[in-house]
């Protein structure tokens, strides 16, 4: 095999090519309307991802994060609430907690998926608990049916934290559709992305739904009338006519995202790589392709003297990070995030990874480990 195979971590050109057409006539269309803040794709956007994933309205914001602010207040986090989640995650899911006043409570993980361990969630639960709030971390369904029982054995708020796990399963239920409220980026690393920044939340609740558009919107509620100090948060219309057009797509890119990542799994077999394990009778979305291994460090140097890429997802668990230092977290609290933390290395994934790449990476780390 060559020595200089390019493997570009995440690779959006062969995607716009295809999409390049389309795209544009949506973009003059959008300018021949003169519409460009709430218009007819945004809506017609929000209603078809609704039929998608399963829920009766889909909302949508700015970005995910503004997606996990809106529907955490709009359930009624504030000071001196508590809110149970996941340290192995992107900052966001935490931050958002901290900036309406509630505590981010971490949880540990589970050692196959990454995902909050329900047992850990359950031991963390007291008197302040609002609500739970899981992480479909990677593309893979945290386990919704164990969550969501404690959260009702406890009368506690569910939110899915789903911003890297769009068309993801848990059995035939979609995430987004799984609790209150599921939360979406449209970020462009993610499953499905736009060429932005942009977010959504989905919901079966009628009550979560009209608070969010009235907090998305400044806290209007009704033009220049406003019931509480709210946000700006809005999706574009131009990325909701590209959204829609991918959209249509998503279920065969994630089909390939799991292609690729069979070809990984295939290739590590018998090797001290551990992959990742995928949701029996339910669908992993891929986001990314995360492996645990020893000598984590020495074979993330062997791919970059390759010039191959990766990325340390994540390197230090949210309760040991300095921001959260006040809440008292030390090495061991919990065990299972530490430890990946230590191990854990992401691996290009996305539709148009070839398998000759995808060899070239493998290939690369089974001969730093041997």
């Amino acid at each position: 095999m060559s020595d200089s195979i390019k493997v570009p971590f995440l690779d959006l050109s062969r995607e716009f090519e295809d999409l390049s057409e389309e795209w544009m006539s949506a973009i003059h269309e959008t300018g021949k309307a003169g519409s460009y803040i709430g218009g007819s794709n945004v809506q017609a956007f929000e209603k078809e991802v609704a039929g998608y994933v399963g829920t009766k309205h889909a909302i949508s914001v700015a970005n995910g994060t503004d997606a996990l602010v809106l529907s955490l207040r709009a359930l009624g986090v504030g000071p001196g609430d508590e809110v149970i989640t996941s340290p192995y995650t992107f900052f966001a899911t935490a931050e958002a907690i901290s900036i309406i006043g509630g505590t981010p409570v971490f949880a540990d993980i589970e050692e196959g998926n990454f995902c909050l361990d329900p047992v850990s969630v359950k031991s963390k639960i007291t008197d302040k608990t609002k609500g739970i709030l899981p992480v479909h971390i990677f593309g893979h369904p945290a386990n919704m049916v164990a969550i969501n029982a404690i959260a009702k054995e406890h009368d506690l708020f569910v939110v899915e934290d789903a911003a890297q796990a769009f068309s993801a399963k848990e059995g035939d239920g979609i995430v987004g559709s799984l609790s209150d409220a599921g939360c979406f980026s449209f970020y462009p690393t993610k499953v499905l992305g736009c060429y932005g920044d942009g977010g959504l939340i989905t919901t079966n609740r009628d009550d979560v739904n009209e608070n969010i558009r009235m907090l998305k919107n400044h806290g209007a509620s009704a033009p220049f009338m406003h019931a509480e100090v709210g946000y700006n948060s809005r999706l574009d219309e131009i990325q909701a006519a590209l959204l829609r057009i991918k959209l249509q797509q998503i279920d065969q890119a994630v089909a390939s995202r799991n292609t690729v990542a069979g070809r990984y799994a295939s290739n590590f077999n018998d090797s001290p790589v551990v992959v990742p394990t995928t949701p029996k009778g339910g669908r992993h979305a891929f986001n990314l392709y995360t492996i645990r291994m020893p000598n984590r460090d020495k074979v993330r140097q062997a791919l970059m003297d390759k010039n191959i890429p990766s990325s340390l997802c994540y390197p230090l668990g949210l309760h040991l990070q300095e921001v959260y230092q006040d809440l008292g977290y030390k090495v061991g609290d919990l065990p299972v995030c530490d430890k990946a933390s230590l191990e854990a290395l992401s691996l290009p994934v996305y539709p148009d990874l070839t398998f000759e790449q995808v060899d070239y990476v493998t290939e690369t780390i089974l001969s730093a480990l041997s």
